[in-house]
């Protein structure tokens, strides 16, 4: 079994958060420099790799994020003050171009649903709800939970199991007796830790048929256990190396 990389992309700076377009199949990745305070975005198709853009960045250096991914446009937002965590504002960002498309300082992002964001403006209390065309920035009505439905994704995250077979996989004890895992299809997807030389290392190994097909070293010489190193979305396996470096295998 040949496992084809379909996206090896390296960033500037450690990639800070992911969030995938399910209309679009895009995975857009927010990549933060906290050297240089400086914020920056990239856009790839999970399905042929094409990188859209990468590196892109706003007048704001810092304080804004990704908000979500929607039909092909990256909603961002910026903060109320420089200190806190909460939101406002939101900047659309065509996914395809890095064009920006609009921009309200007054809308704040509430949800995702299946037709679109939902926004309130915070200048206004108590809060009302209402759905914004994600290509122009216009609200329709009130959002009603009733009538519009939830946004589904089709990521599978790993499970938890403290299963120690896997250490012959990789010829040394887990460390922590900790390992993720996921299968799909007629693959097992296993992240874990080993301990060699007082250094802690994440792995990343798939099997098929109880065979290793798959392997690659996610970080080294680290310091404590790191979450769970990878998710699944519909084919695609999406893991980040070295805290800069995304690859996604086509399973």
């Amino acid at each position: 079994m040949h496992m084809k990389l379909v996206i090896d992309e390296k960033f500037d700076s450690v990639i800070w958060r992911m969030e995938i377009d399910e209309f679009a199949d895009m995975l857009i990745v927010e990549v933060r420099d906290s050297s240089e305070k400086q914020v920056s975005f990239g856009s790839i198709n999970l399905t042929n790799g094409k990188t859209y853009f990468k590196n892109l960045t706003t007048p704001e250096r810092w304080l804004t994020g990704v908000e979500a991914a929607y039909d092909g446009v990256l909603l961002l937002h910026s903060y109320q003050t420089e200190s806190g965590p909460a939101h406002k504002g939101l900047i659309a960002i065509d996914a395809s171009t890095g064009e920006t498309l609009w921009s309200n300082y007054n809308l704040t992002f509430d949800h995702l649903s299946g037709q679109g964001p939902v926004v309130y403006d915070s200048r206004f209390q108590p809060r009302k709800l209402f759905l914004v065309d994600i290509k122009t920035g216009a609200t329709s009505g009130s959002y009603d939970p009733s009538v519009y439905q939830e946004l589904t994704n089709n990521i599978l995250t790993p499970e938890l199991t403290t299963e120690e077979t896997f250490s012959e996989l990789v010829q040394m004890p887990v460390f922590g007796n900790i390992v993720h895992y996921l299968e799909f299809n007629k693959s097992e997807i296993v992240s874990l830790h080993t301990l060699t030389d007082g250094k802690i290392n994440q792995h990343l190994l798939i099997m098929n048929d109880g065979v290793k097909v798959y392997e690659d070293l996610l970080n080294n010489n680290i310091q404590k256990i790191q979450p769970e190193a990878f998710i699944l979305h519909k084919n695609r396996l999406i893991y980040i190396k070295n805290k800069s470096e995304l690859k996604v295998l086509a399973l």
